[in-house]
């Protein structure tokens, strides 16, 4: 297990405000708030908006929200406002909040010479990366303004550079061990528009030693970020971090993950029905195992199996047949109590009131085949109500049958049911197998059971048409049926 030094072990989380937050950024909320907890650490929310005009409110509600959802609570940020609202005891950190602070340390730079004043225009820039280019060169800033005495005449400043030595950038990533850059292939880099507005490598520096963060632990795209940062710390006199990139996330056929997945929201996958307890569980087989490798893991078992030297260097493969399979097993731990209440929570979002007592016993007999709870609170639609239906699909096809047969079947079966009634409506399988034993011993189990199953489901696939008249009691069941005999009469 990979043994953290012995300052406070504090991460952070700093997505930003750009888009949804999806699998890959989730994943990464994981990594960090295990480690947190793991090593009574602290873990910080930071919301890095320093991209002023593609940020938006509604992705830093949908980050907390997904947070909430997943259960990953931070421990430390601004004091709300009244009139504030967040997710959570404390606010995030906002970068946009954070612009006075950056001002001094940009000076620093500039005034240190590290850093310089840039007036070279988009149209100049994009002519050098061309000429670059075609002489088969990488494109890197030229430094024509690196060592410029006074200002050109006419001209203004366009951005703020740091001056880039030409070295070789070391570091020992925890995942990945010894990495090294050429900064010389680096150029010198863009770090702020100008004096008020620093860019994402350089805030982020900033905020890491403010906030005191010791460990990193970030996707594998961040890897080329790491470098600069590490140039830019050095500059300030900031202490060092120790580094931890993730592996990529990758489709099952090991390419790229597709926007379909990459960029979905992780509260679709709640829309859906699925368990956090399953996302989170799925989030961290995505690059990472136990010693023992097994599979099925509740969050405490993460919290003191989760071990950073365990994850792997290679891409993870988002496997969305083990996050079903992961959800079903999850779904098996819950009593037919919590079952009910999350179903019943479901179904009040689609407006759907429905008796509780009629909920439990629909989760009690079906919980077996569970996987969604989104999927089954469709599939459970049947047994609300008979969903209009063509009634061509009485006829069973592997045998030729005329609309009077299906009739004289559906008419038998009324009538083996009948002495049930005197019992009382709702009785259990045992009684209603035994009612129709006979009646399937002489007609064959096919002929009765296929038209009674679309009788009482108007679908072709269904529960066990045994299990929705033990649900719907004997007389709803004989109502539908009723309905489906009329049916064949349109045929």
């Amino acid at each position: 297990m990979i043994t953290p030094p012995k300052k406070a072990v504090r991460v952070r989380l700093a997505p930003s405000p750009t888009g949804s937050f999806h699998v890959g950024t989730a994943r990464t909320a994981l990594f960090n708030w295990l480690f947190a907890r793991q090593h009574d650490g602290v873990f910080v929310l930071r919301i890095e908006d320093t991209d002023i005009e593609r940020s938006e409110k509604k992705f830093e509600l949908e980050i907390l929200e997904s947070l909430h959802w997943l259960g990953f609570d931070w421990d430390e940020g601004p004091i709300l406002a009244e009139n504030q609202k967040s997710i959570g005891d404390y606010g995030p950190y906002r970068q946009s909040e954070r612009k006075d602070i950056y001002i001094k340390y940009i000076e620093q730079l500039l005034v240190d010479g590290h850093a310089y004043y840039c007036y070279c225009t988009k149209e100049e820039l994009d002519a050098e990366r061309q000429a670059m280019l075609s002489q088969g060169l990488p494109p890197k800033y030229g430094g024509h303004c690196r060592n410029l005495k006074t200002p050109p005449v006419g001209k203004k400043p366009e951005v703020i550079r740091f001056r880039t030595p030409e070295a070789t950038v070391e570091f020992k990533d925890i995942i990945r061990g010894k990495v090294a850059f050429n900064a010389a292939l680096i150029g010198d880099i863009v770090i702020a528009k100008d004096i008020s507005a620093p860019l994402f490598n350089l805030a982020n520096v900033i905020d890491d030693e403010l906030m005191k963060i010791s460990h990193v632990i970030r996707g594998e795209d961040h890897l080329s970020n790491t470098p600069k940062q590490i140039l830019f710390q050095k500059a300030l006199g900031f202490n060092g971090i120790e580094y931890a990139h993730l592996p990529l996330i990758l489709a099952p056929d090991r390419s790229k993950l597709s926007k379909r997945f990459s960029e979905t929201s992780l509260l679709e996958y709640r829309a859906k029905g699925f368990l956090p307890e399953a996302i989170i569980n799925f989030l961290a087989l995505l690059g990472w195992h136990p010693k023992d490798d097994r599979e099925v893991l509740s969050l405490k078992d993460l919290i003191g199996e989760f071990d950073l030297g365990r994850a792997q260097k290679g891409g993870a493969i988002f496997n969305r047949e083990k996050l079903d399979w992961l959800q079903g097993e999850h779904l098996k731990r819950l009593s037919v109590e919590e079952l009910t209440e999350k179903f019943e929570r479901i179904l009040k979002e689609k407006n759907m009131r429905v008796p509780l007592e009629l909920i439990k016993k629909i989760v009690d007999i079906e919980r077996a085949r569970i996987k969604n709870l989104e999927e089954f609170a469709k599939e459970a639609e049947i047994f609300f109500a008979l969903p209009e239906y063509d009634p061509a699909l009485l006829m069973w096809k592997k045998q030729s049958s005329s609309p009077a047969d299906i009739r004289r079947i559906l008419a038998l079966v009324i009538e083996a049911l009948g002495p049930l009634k005197l019992i009382g409506n709702h009785i259990g399988r045992d009684e209603i197998s035994g009612a129709l034993s006979e009646l399937i011993g002489v007609e064959g189990r096919g002929v009765v059971l296929w038209p009674l199953r679309v009788g009482l489901s108007g679908r072709e696939v269904s529960p066990d048409p045994i299990e929705i008249i033990e649900i719907l009691g004997i007389q709803e069941a004989e109502r539908r049926i009723e309905i489906a005999i009329k049916k064949t009469e349109m045929l």
